[in-house]
């Protein structure tokens, strides 16, 4: 682990109770019971790369519950609905969170999200270990989220080629320079910028603006947090991303379908203008 090791960061408390999580499900489901539910049940998987990379303003929409910055944000929380609502409303792909003790998520969300949809669906989550990756495709994950900051490079890039073996390309999370290069030497396809520090969970807009510049045209670029308004999803669309995961602005809408239209519907208007 690199960045994660500041004594007493939110980011760090979270990889520690999910190391313990972790290790408690290996334990009553082995690896290989995992690698025979993906042989047998889970279905094919759907292409996440192309799903954001098309050319249109493309929305990865996150059902998140709960955060620690923000608590709950979304009482009312029912993942099948939420996800059908956001799909319709013209979503490119959906995120779910699985993370259950500072998220307040679940395996089973993706599960119910996966079922009523047909976009690709990614795992959000804090992935350390291979089984994670197996447990991801045999809930059914067309790709999952890796976060530079907790892996080494060699853990890095052994689960980048993991999730290719199994046909999910990953989308790796960087907030440095630092990170960038390191997951351009492991050969990441689709890299996100997280504008939210992991340790404090504070926003910087200007952060996805710097490192937008320095992610290689070969790669997806997906602009994560602090997105709000189509002014948002224009300037960072202008900045080269080709993609924006966007979450609490949604969850938090009485009806985020309504929310997804009026994103994407602006948005499309100005950048479809000579």
């Amino acid at each position: 682990m690199s960045d994660a090791n500041n004594s007493g960061n939110i980011l760090l408390r979270i990889i520690e109770k999910r190391r313990e999580s972790v290790a408690h499900r290996k334990r009553v489901l082995p690896l290989v019971a995992l690698k025979i539910a993906v042989e047998k049940k889970a279905p094919a998987v759907r292409n996440f790369p192309a799903a954001i990379a098309a050319n249109r303003i493309n929305i990865i929409a996150e059902l998140k519950k709960a955060s620690p910055s923000r608590g709950v944000i979304r009482e009312q929380f029912e993942a099948a609905k939420l996800a059908v609502e956001l799909a319709d409303a013209g979503a490119a792909a959906l995120s779910v969170l699985t993370e259950e003790d500072f998220f307040d998520g679940s395996l089973t969300y993706l599960k119910e999200a996966r079922a009523a949809v047909e976009v690709p669906v990614l795992r959000k989550d804090f992935i350390f270990d291979p089984w994670q990756v197996w447990e991801a495709r045999a809930a059914g994950a067309d790709s999952f989220l890796l976060i530079a900051a907790v892996l080494e490079q060699d853990l890095l890039q052994e689960l980048l080629e993991l999730g290719r073996k199994l046909g999910m390309e990953p989308l790796v999370e960087i907030h440095t320079r630092e990170e960038l290069r390191r997951c351009l030497d492991a050969s990441a396809r689709i890299i996100g910028v997280n504008a939210r520090d992991l340790t404090t969970f504070q926003v910087n807009h200007d952060l996805l603006l710097k490192l937008a510049e320095e992610i290689p045209d070969s790669c997806i670029a997906v602009a994560e947090s602090g997105i709000h308004s189509p002014e948002d999803v224009e300037r960072l669309s202008g900045a080269g991303f080709d993609a924006f995961l966007i979450g609490e602005q949604l969850m938090k809408h009485a009806q985020p379908g309504e929310e997804l239209r009026r994103l994407l519907g602006v948005a499309e208007a100005k950048s479809a203008r000579p």
